[in-house]
């Protein structure tokens, strides 16, 4: 009687497993360091330490002519894709302008901490926010570049004894029409007055603000002085209403150093204030506006003259040394009065949650191959938990 037993409940056992396997069988699960919310402005508790992926199209639009660090940039390249962390100072950062009173001068948020820690990744991620929401995108992606490897300079027709920077003004232009050219020609902002450059070359009152942007591409002797006219014109389109300015400045502080590396004619050096792209943005992240908000970075990097006495100094993409202190909210007590009041918004190293999600990203995008039994811990340890420090260090593996 068992033998006969027997057969059938190994039959029946076998086409139950089956059963189970096949109604049991799902899609394949997106991997947890990933989030599928693109939007940045859906970017919340959930998905802090969770890598989101910048789409090709827009990448080129806001970020083909600066944003993101020169390290990261190779990076992008060689993963094929631009994906950021959303990290805790990002999110904190949106939630206060979806809170804030647009009809109130403007706050302004400045983002600080040690180097490498990933300030200027989180303002890329909200230069993206800023983005989608369609803000006017005011974006300055590294203000040292101007104070110390400018591409020209020229003594300025309008400003007895200033400096303009001709090469790089425009440039930015290029940078300002890439980013936000298909917003103003839908919101339809025009000039206020008239704007005379020579006797035969003038924007008149009325014309489409674009023309002021394209006037300093076009000539770039005159470049400075239309970021200037531009970003004036901005603060009252956005005080009337008209359309609502998000300003994002990496490495603001260059603005207050003591000297920068450029050279007058007799050799002596020039000052941030000598510098007519100075005064302009300056001037736009003052609160003497509304319908906006101002998000700045402070960097040690910035400093010309830094001390770097007893400890090695990091160069923009060279290896850091966390030996000196991270800087302090404000390097400057011009620079602090400037600002103040302000939201100071602190930049760590990753945590325990994000340090993971990043070893679990390099690992799925081979940027870590070689693997032994602890070598998590090991670079938790050599990095400190610093984004930058951990990229460079897994380059070798």
């Amino acid at each position: 009687m068992m033998r006969s037993v027997l057969p059938r409940m190994t039959r029946s056992f076998a086409t139950t497993t089956t059963t189970t396997t096949l109604s049991t069988k799902q899609a394949p699960q997106l991997d947890e360091f990933r989030t599928r919310e693109q939007n940045a402005a859906s970017h919340g508790p959930a998905t802090i330490a969770r890598f989101y992926t910048v789409p090709v199209d827009v990448r080129k639009q806001i970020f083909a002519h600066g944003g993101l660090p020169k390290s990261f940039e190779k990076q992008v390249k060689t993963f094929n894709e631009c994906a950021l962390m959303v990290r805790r100072p990002a999110v904190e950062i949106m939630e206060y302008l979806r809170r804030t009173d647009f009809t109130r001068p403007v706050n302004r948020f400045v983002l600080y901490g040690e180097d490498g820690a990933g300030k200027s990744l989180t303002l890329a991620h909200l230069l993206h926010y800023g983005f989608q929401q369609r803000y006017v995108l005011v974006h300055v992606p590294w203000v040292p570049n101007w104070m110390k490897r400018a591409k020209e300079t020229a003594n300025s027709s309008t400003v007895e004894g200033a400096i303009d920077l001709p090469l790089d003004g425009a440039a930015w232009l290029v940078h300002f029409k890439s980013q936000n050219a298909p917003l103003l020609a839908e919101l339809g902002l025009t000039v206020s007055r008239d704007y005379v450059w020579t006797k035969r070359e003038t924007t008149p009152a009325g014309a489409p603000l674009l023309d002021l942007v394209e006037h300093g591409i076009n000539r770039a002797k005159f470049s400075c002085d239309a970021i200037a006219a531009l970003l004036q014109e901005l603060k009252q389109h956005s005080s009337a209403g008209r359309t609502r300015t998000l300003v994002l400045i990496d490495g603001f502080n260059a603005f207050f150093q003591p000297y920068t590396r450029l050279l007058t004619e007799n050799k002596a050096r020039i000052t941030p204030d000598q510098i007519t792209l100075t005064k302009p943005f300056l001037g736009i992240t003052r609160n003497d506006w509304t319908n906006g908000a101002c998000i700045v970075t402070i960097d040690r990097m910035v400093a010309e003259f830094a001390k770097t006495t007893g400890a090695t100094a990091k160069t923009r993409d060279g290896i850091a040394a966390l030996s000196e202190p991270a800087v302090t909210v404000v390097d400057t007590r011009e620079c602090f009065e400037h600002l103040d009041p302000f939201v100071p918004v602190r930049v760590d190293g990753y945590d325990d949650t994000e340090y993971y999600s990043c070893i679990q990203y390099y690992l799925e995008r081979k940027w870590i191959q070689t693997t032994e039994p602890g070598f998590e811990d090991e670079l938790k340890m050599l990095s400190c938990q610093n984004p930058y420090q951990l990229m460079q260090l897994s380059a070798s593996l």
